[in-house]
Formats: structure tokens, C-alpha cells, sequence
């Protein structure tokens, strides 16, 4: 039978030890200081701590080759690790794979050249340098990365490039950008319109004008201004006019990336949901005997279910090399709605208390909410999934391609 959801002992082991970790170390860290209302220098301190600790365990950079002194595992184990990990809140900082920098180490070690990867992948890898992915704009739809607007001309053996972005997740402390910019004025395809470089951060012409206050309060997702910025051709990433298909590169497992953390979010809202509802007396019962918390909490555990499914075979068809962009399309928007859906459900269960600061499901919830067009709105994806769908039955007669291709 080749159908085996078990993992290889190594992966396993992998997986205790992440689990392990982050309950026995990052998570009591974080609630100590937390406690304690400890400054950001106390933070950094423990932080580096943290880090040397996950080196020491061999969990520093599960989803990086050996031979760049990650851990190696597939998308499939790293499934398993990444859920782990997003149950503490800088877990996955402190094993250095965390975004927007592990989309950014996938892109350099597959488009970089030996020089790119020296100067700029090397010390991510070794954890002393921080990026970011410059691509979103204010002025045309995010969804729709052949509006850009931003515009790179060439200029001798430099681009002069000029734009604005937004939402540019971690660019304060980043020490340079991937930056997307128009460079076609009439292509074959829309598509081929972009093309991608590495900015150096800081570089005249490069202002971040402000940290954008979402409802979750500010979280370093950035406004950039572009002016005048000049780049050397040598940090042109990839060739001239595959901006978008570098980005789509980078975003599809990406977005796996997101849904293998958001596992763990899940898995943490109905845990405290159950925990609540077994504890909490209320008309005569715990709110666990009661019908309609019951359907709250078996509604839950049938999505997360579904998720932990559709993460692990999309990433599976990651891992063999096969088609994967409507399986991931799939796998992110169920995954995000669940995240959604199961975190509002712990808070009802909670009540007041779910609503205040004193639970940390009330930030997980205005976390939550940016998951559904995050990476591609709920819409878009199930845009691309009737496209898929509906090809398949025009060219084979049959929709099975194009919902997972399963042996049944």
C-alpha cells in the first residue's frame, strides 16, 4: 500500500524536538518576560539565546539545505515542524524560517548568482541580516501584479527606478529588498512586464514613510516611497521581464508556508476552546454537555482535519515535482478561513474572556483576519480553482485532475 501518512523516523524526531522546544524553552520565555513587561533589549537577549539553543538542537533553519547549515527536510516534513513552531509566537524567528526572509532564502538559492548568494543569502542564512519583498502597491489592486506601477529604466549599468509600495512586511530593520518594478512597456505578455531586483537597504531614494497601522496595531508593514533610486545591473535578480514569475516562484509554496503555520494556530484556538468548555460551569452543566458548543468544537476539528490534509498532500505534490498551483490555491484559501472560523469559535466559548487581553485569543483573531487575502484574496484563489477545474473537464472530459488527481 504507498499510502502512508506516517513520517520517517527522522522527521519525527524532527517534529519532538520542535514540540519540545517551544514548550519547554520559547514558549515559557515569552510568558516570563512578557510578565515581567521586560524592555526590547531584554527580548533581543533572550532571543539570541533562543537562537544559539535551536542551532544547538538542530532545528535552525528546518526548511534550508544541509549544505547552507539548514536542517534539509522536504515540504512535507516541514509541514509537520512549521505547526509545531507557530505554537509560540517567535518560535519561528528563533529557528530563523519565518517570513517574508524564508521565501526571500528560497528565491536567492534558486535565482541568485554566486555573487547574490555570497553577499546576501550567506549571512541570512547565518542570521545576521533581515529582508524584505517589495511588490504591493496603494495606487492598483494587489491581486493583480501586472498593474505594477513602479517603474525601473535603465540607465548605463544602472536602474533608475521610481514607485511606491505598501505593506512591505518587515522593511524596517531589513538590510535589502527583493523589489518588483515595471520594465516593459509593451510585452508579449502581460506577465513579462516586471522584472526583479535586490536593493540595498538603507540607499538614497529608498524612504520608508511609515509603518502602516493595521487593526492588529503596527507590525512593520511598511510604506515605501521610490525616488531617483538607483541599482546596479549586478543586483538585477533573474533576467529582464521575469519579475512575475519569480514573485509566482516565490508565493506559491510561500503560501503552503503560511497554511503549515497556521496548523498550529488552529490546533492552539481549539485546544483552548475544548479547555474552556470542559472547566466553564454554566445553567446547570459544563458548557462541553451542552449541543450547541459541542457542534462549535466538532465543526473545528472536522475542518482542521480537512486543513492538516490538504497541507500535507499539496505539499507533497511540492515535494515529487508535480503541479501543484491549484492544490496550494485550495490548501490556502480552506486554510485561512478555518484559522477565521475556529479562532471566533474559541473566542464565543470564552466569552468576556475571549475578548479581553487577559486570553491571547483576542490578538489571534485580528491576526487571523489578514490570512483571507493575504497572499491572494479568498476570491482570487476560488477564481483559479473554477479555472482549473473547468479546464480539466474541457480537455479530459472528467473534473478528477484538478481536485488533488488522489488514486480514487
Amino acid at each position: 500500500m504507498a499510502i502512508d501518512f506516517t513520517f520517517e523516523p527522522e522527521v519525527e524526531e524532527a517534529r519532538a524536538r520542535m514540540r519540545a522546544f517551544v514548550d519547554e524553552d520559547v514558549r515559557p520565555t515569552e510568558e516570563r518576560l512578557a510578565a515581567e513587561g521586560s524592555g526590547r533589549g531584554d527580548w533581543r537577549g533572550e532571543l539570541d539565546r533562543l537562537r544559539g539553543r535551536a542551532r544547538d538542537l538542530d532545528l535552525w533553519m528546518p526548511h534550508m539545505p544541509e549544505e547552507w547549515g539548514g536542517v534539509g527536510l522536504g515540504p512535507t516534513a516541514l509541514a509537520a515542524v512549521s505547526a509545531e513552531s507557530s505554537k509560540a509566537r517567535w518560535a519561528s524567528y528563533v529557528v530563523n524560517c519565518y517570513a517574508p526572509d524564508e521565501g526571500n532564502m528560497h528565491t536567492l538559492l534558486h535565482w541568485g548568482t554566486d555573487d547574490q548568494k555570497e553577499r546576501y543569502l550567506t549571512p541570512m542564512c547565518e542570521g545576521t541580516m533581515r529582508s524584505c519583498f517589495a511588490m504591493t502597491e496603494p495606487e492598483v489592486a494587489g491581486s493583480d501584479p501586472t498593474l505594477m506601477r513602479t517603474r525601473a529604466v535603465p540607465d548605463g549599468d544602472e536602474w533608475v527606478i521610481n514607485g511606491h509600495k505598501w505593506f512591505i512586511s518587515g522593511a524596517r530593520g531589513a538590510r535589502f529588498a527583493i523589489l518588483l518594478a515595471r520594465t516593459e512597456d509593451d510585452p508579449e505578455v502581460p506577465q513579462a512586464a516586471t522584472t526583479a531586483f535586490i536593493v540595498d537597504v538603507p540607499s538614497p531614494g529608498w524612504e520608508v514613510v511609515r509603518d502602516v497601522e493595521t487593526m492588529a496595531g503596527s507590525h512593520n508593514h511598511c510604506e515605501i516611497r521610490i525616488s531617483d533610486l538607483r541599482v546596479p545591473d549586478a543586483n538585477r535578480l533573474g533576467e529582464r521581464g521575469q519579475g512575475h514569475r519569480l514573485g509566482q516562484y516565490r508565493l506559491g509554496p510561500a503560501r503552503l508556508a503560511h497554511c503549515m503555520r497556521w496548523l498550529g494556530q488552529i490546533e492552539t484556538a481549539l485546544d483552548l476552546m475544548v479547555a474552556r468548555a470542559t472547566q466553564r460551569y454554566s445553567h446547570g452543566s459544563l458548557l462541553s454537555e451542552k449541543q450547541g458548543i459541542q457542534w462549535l468544537v466538532s465543526e473545528s476539528a472536522i475542518e482542521l482535519y480537512q486543513a492538516k490534509l490538504m497541507v500535507l498532500h499539496a505539499a507533497y505534490r511540492i515535494e515529487h515535482k508535480l503541479p501543484f498551483t491549484t492544490e496550494v490555491s485550495m490548501a490556502k484559501h480552506h486554510v485561512a478561513n478555518t484559522l477565521w472560523r475556529v479562532v471566533d469559535r474559541a473566542v464565543q466559548v470564552h466569552g468576556a474572556l475571549g475578548y479581553s487581553k487577559d486570553s491571547p485569543l483576542s490578538d489571534m483573531l485580528l491576526q487571523a483576519r489578514w490570512s483571507r487575502f493575504a497572499d491572494g484574496a479568498d476570491e482570487i484563489h476560488k477564481w483559479r480553482v473554477a479555472e482549473a477545474v473547468i479546464a480539466a473537464y474541457n480537455e479530459h472530459g472528467t473534473t478528477r485532475l484538478a481536485t488533488g488527481d488522489l488514486p480514487l
